[in-house]
């Protein structure tokens, strides 16, 4: 377990090295580091629902604020830290996070989009049989519903049907 740490303290280190080093402009870099903090600090909950590092709270967040701390203090040694927080966005946006007036955009990753999609398909299916309408698609939903979970979606979470 603490070699598993290691390798993903080194991993965090190199990728936050990269990005000060060449001033945070190359998307592959904070696309590098972003899957570092992916690696490092997403959860799954005993109910399989995955939580993603920036969506994290309370006492959860602590190794977070942690790296972030680290962040800052290498951009402020390198001389960037004006936009620090420009920065930190564009890690989240790497990880999946949408900033507020970019969601008409579709962000997200294939994955995502097609949870989302598979969500929606559940959702009108139920509907339909809880309405009384008949469709082939019945047939299939016990399909939808395992490729659904097993792209990490919680059928007993909020907005299922």
């Amino acid at each position: 377990m603490e070699n598993q740490f290691v390798d993903i303290q080194t991993a965090l280190d190199n990728a936050r090295n990269a990005i000060v080093k060449n001033g945070v402009k190359t998307g592959e870099l904070i696309q590098a580091y972003s899957l570092a903090m992916d690696n490092a600090f997403d959860m799954t909950l005993a109910n399989g629902e995955k939580i993603k590092w920036w969506a994290l709270t309370g006492k959860q967040k602590s190794g977070v604020k942690a790296e972030y701390s680290k962040f800052e203090s290498a951009l402020e040694e390198a001389k960037l830290e004006s936009n620090k927080y420009v920065y930190w966005q564009r890690v989240k946006e790497a990880s999946g996070y949408v900033t507020t007036g970019n969601k008409v955009k579709g962000s997200g990753s294939v994955d995502e989009k097609n949870l989302a999609d598979l969500r929606t398909i559940i959702n009108r299916i139920v509907e339909a049989k809880n309405g009384g309408i008949e469709c082939k698609s019945i047939d299939l939903i016990e399909d939808f519903r395992f490729c659904f979970t097993s792209l990490g979606g919680n059928l007993t979470a909020k907005g299922m049907k």
